[in-house]
């Protein structure tokens, strides 16, 4: 009956959307020390409440978050892969956003999946089932989890990569006061010598033990980081303007990337940085609401689009990124201030 039941579940979840899906069990994640190694490197930079001590205690633990916690469910969600880069009309340059946040916000989508998931659970089992789920959202070693219920294996560039997917996936865990047999783990390391990410990473924030120094990474410096980007770092962004894909972009095994959910395919054609550098307040959330760009703010995402415009822009830009000087926000109006020099110097030496 219990095999019978997990296999139910697996079929509901792949109607929902989930293509892959495992069971583990709530014990300690097996690359615990791994991260509170990287939490006392300072690698995670300013996000602080990964440091906090409820935080880590839950991370070390997950019954921490669900006492009755019996089992994992594991859940994948595939989204496209970033294409190919190719410049706007007009020859304007091109920006780029992370594949996943070109739809709608994932935090927005999959959470009602697997409320539908756990209800279906309870009808199968007649009665009401304690749980707790997440998405990138609650204090869980989602790639930890994700590899020891046999998703796949976490690769060096940190991505959890399926040898038949790929790794443009989007991980959910759903915590359940209910047995289900755990799937063996993924134990094999398919990265071999290749070391592709590695050299591909324009900023080298790639680790050797399979973790990043976040401090150095564009998607942590164009969405987490609130403040100034370092100088010596904007450079090396080039254009992407939220997030970046270009670990996954060279990696081999995602020829066969799955195909992604239709839930998070491109909703809009790609950004204009000029228009962008231009959005007020208002024009921002109604153009990004309900898509992961909002989390950067305004004064995140064109300060980013400030800095696209440096590396890439020429003096027909100069126009839209002086009107940016009177912006009201500093940190708008700094990026921009570089961006202008960037594009100057440039011009002056060519």
């Amino acid at each position: 009956m219990t095999q019978d039941l997990k296999q139910a579940i697996k079929n509901k979840a792949r109607q929902l959307g989930f293509v892959l899906t495992g069971v583990t069990l709530p014990d300690p994640p097996p690359h615990y020390a791994t991260f509170e190694n990287w939490l006392a490197q300072g690698h995670h930079g300013a996000m602080h409440y990964l440091a906090s001590e409820r935080s880590r205690q839950r991370r070390a633990d997950p019954r921490q978050i669900l006492p009755e916690c019996k089992s994992i469910l594991v859940l994948a969600t595939p989204y496209t892969p970033t294409s190919p880069f190719r410049r706007g009309d007009g020859g304007e340059v091109g920006v780029r956003v992370a594949a996943y946040a070109r739809g709608l916000d994932y935090h927005d989508v999959l959470p009602a999946r697997m409320k539908e998931l756990v209800q279906f659970i309870e009808e199968q089992v007649r009665g009401p089932v304690k749980n707790r789920w997440y998405t990138d959202s609650g204090p869980l070693l989602e790639r930890d989890l994700a590899q020891r219920a046999g998703l796949g294996w976490i690769g060096k560039n940190t991505c959890l990569i399926h040898p038949k997917h790929g790794s443009y996936f989007l991980l959910s865990e759903i915590l359940l006061d209910l047995e289900l047999a755990p799937d063996p783990p993924f134990l094999t390391d398919h990265c071999g010598s290749c070391t592709r990410c590695i050299q591909a990473c324009p900023t080298a924030c790639i680790l050797p033990d399979r973790t990043l120094d976040a401090r150095k990474c564009i998607s942590y410096l164009t969405i987490e980081l609130k403040d100034d980007i370092p100088l010596e770092l904007r450079e090396k962004i080039g254009n992407w303007a939220f997030g970046c894909d270009i670990c996954q972009m060279v990696c081999p095994w995602n020829r066969f990337a799955a195909e992604g959910d239709p839930a998070f395919e491109p909703n809009a054609p790609p950004p204009s940085p000029t228009e962008e550098l231009t959005l007020t307040p208002q024009a921002f959330n109604q153009r990004f609401k309900h898509t992961p760009i909002q989390r950067a703010r305004r004064r995140g995402y064109l300060r980013n689009i400030a800095v696209v415009l440096g590396n890439t822009g020429d003096m027909h830009h100069l126009p839209v990124l002086q009107n940016a000087l009177t912006d009201e926000e500093p940190l708008i109006r700094e990026h921009a201030q570089w961006a202008i020099e960037q594009i100057t110097k440039r011009a002056n030496s060519e």
